[in-house]
């Protein structure tokens, strides 16, 4: 008679298969609450602790590591190791059924302690998983309800399984154990990270466990397949509650992405508006509504089909606001029931995310490039004890540091090489993205128009010639900020001394790549 080993948390058609295998004449071994389900079933049950002559130990924390158990999935299929088991009065096992402790639905709970993320780390389970795909050519391993029907199918028809089934199970399986361990390493490892190691700190080994939370129709471009991964199964992209649009594409969730991290940068009622993954415009007022016209005029040919992200509750008067203008999304923490209603009738194609979250600069960013993977901490602002240092002869008035304080912060979320012109409040030009700074003077200024004058100009990194600070002189931009620390510092102070404007050397570079 051959024998299964049944020990699941989840208990999702349990009764069916253990009824379906008595029926085709197997014994069915289990222990705790996996014993108790099948015999208020009506199912026959051997207890485990008949086959190890041993009670549970210690509150159920040791129920299978007994030889009894291990020896009988580890058992070749050769009659010297049958013999061996005859000898110790145990006998194989010919199927492992088991699914883990909830490790990592537990730490995902708010106000989890480490002692309760401890008692869901699963040992017999492992264990169990690991032997029975280890010994594949014999023993069939079953971590996932829903592969029961298919072995059943397979037992129906002719018996047992084939070798290729008892293979591809065995994959899933040690890709389970896998997937658990590394969540009980990231958990860990964090959880250290934070007390122990200073914020720029990096682990010596990374631990992924990504799960697909949403397949996308594809993925940058038609002929690429595409999918959002998470750390939990259960997330929704970006953390986001979808209330209405069409299906986010993969360009939408990167774009709405790097709007989401702009937008949480600001304090006040803030709306960014992105295209391609850098911000076209960005502003910041009383009121969403306010702040939208300041951000639009910032690029409005760009804006067309862009992503909006706020900072604020989406009201009437925002919606009001938007007139128009073709969005491909709106992500918020949140939408007045109104505002949703009023966006599903008007822009039936418009994705609206409600975020709850401001964006974690706690992360690590992790992009791949060819075989590997580069890996730093999240760029957050200025480090702490950064000091701004006047270095031409006219220091800036304070509505002139007001409008270079905006740019800064704006500037530190555009692709590089990234200027931003600004007010005290809104981007009036913004250029990004390209392979020279010069050219990026040149588009900021060109959106600007009549609006550089009297503007702050803000580079993620250095003037390597002064080409770019006299440029935005003509342009009449009056105050410009910028990391410093080019070898042509001298000539570009001389430019900006040359066009009374006035300059502010950070000594900290925003890269955006």
């Amino acid at each position: 008679m051959p024998r299964a080993l049944i020990s699941v948390y989840d208990k999702t058609g349990l009764v069916d298969l253990a009824s379906q295998l008595v029926e085709r004449g197997w014994e069915i071994v289990a222990s705790g609450g996996t014993e108790k389900a099948l015999v208020d079933a009506g199912i026959e049950v051997t207890p485990l602790q008949q086959l190890t002559n041993m009670p549970e130990m210690l509150e159920g924390r040791v129920k299978t590591l007994h030889p009894a158990v291990h020896a009988g999935i580890l058992a070749r299929d050769r009659q010297a190791d049958f013999d061996e088991l005859t000898r110790y009065g145990f006998a194989p096992i010919s199927m492992v059924v088991c699914n883990l402790y909830p490790f990592q639905e537990t730490v995902a709970q708010p106000g989890v302690t480490l002692q309760d993320a401890l008692e869901q780390i699963d040992i017999g389970g492992v264990a169990l998983l690991r032997a029975a795909a280890k010994n594949f050519f014999r023993v069939v391993t079953l971590c996932d309800p829903a592969d029961y029907g298919r072995v059943l199918a397979s037992i129906k028809a002719t018996g047992y399984t084939d070798l290729a089934l008892r293979r591809e199970l065995a994959a899933k399986a040690f890709a389970h154990t896998r997937d658990y361990d590394t969540a009980v390493h990231a958990y860990l490892t964090a959880d250290l990270q934070l007390k122990q190691f200073d914020h720029n700190a990096l682990p010596q080994q990374l631990s992924l466990s990504l799960h697909v939370v949403s397949d996308l129709r594809y993925g940058e471009n038609p002929h690429q397949s595409g999918a959002f991964y998470a750390r939990m199964a259960n997330e929704t992209p970006l953390g986001a509650t979808v209330l209405g649009g069409k299906q986010l594409s993969y360009n939408n969730l990167l774009d709405v992405d790097a709007a989401w991290r702009t937008v949480s940068a600001f304090a006040d009622p803030t709306v960014v508006i992105v295209k391609h993954l850098t911000p076209i415009g960005v502003a910041t007022a009383d009121s969403l509504a306010a702040a939208y016209q300041y951000a639009l005029e910032s690029d409005p040919i760009s804006a067309f089909g862009g992503i909006i992200a706020v900072n604020r509750v989406v009201d009437d008067a925002f919606v009001q606001a938007l007139g128009t203008l073709f969005i491909e999304v709106i992500a918020a923490p949140g939408f007045t029931p109104t505002a949703v209603t009023a966006l599903g009738e008007g822009r039936k194609n418009c994705r609206l995310l409600q975020i709850p979250q401001p964006y974690d600069t706690n992360m690590l960013d992790i992009r791949t490039v060819h075989r590997g993977y580069l890996v730093q901490r999240m760029d957050a602002g200025d480090p702490e004890g950064t000091v701004w240092r006047t270095v031409t002869k006219r220091p800036p008035t304070p509505e002139e540091l007001a409008a270079m304080q905006y740019a800064w912060k704006a500037v530190q979320h555009v692709k590089s090489n990234a200027i931003v012109l600004a007010r005290a409040g809104y981007t009036v030009g913004v250029g990004g993205g390209l392979p020279n700074r010069l050219d990026a003077v040149r588009i900021a200024v060109e959106r600007a128009g009549e609006r550089a004058r009297g503007s702050a100009m803000a580079s993620d990194a250095f003037f390597p010639f002064p080409d770019g600070v006299e440029l935005a002189a003509r342009a009449g931009v009056t105050a410009v900020v910028q990391p410093g620390g080019a070898i042509r510092d001298a000539q570009v102070i001389a430019a900006a001394d040359q066009a009374n404007m006035a300059m502010i050397f950070t000594g900290t570079r925003h890269f955006r790549h």
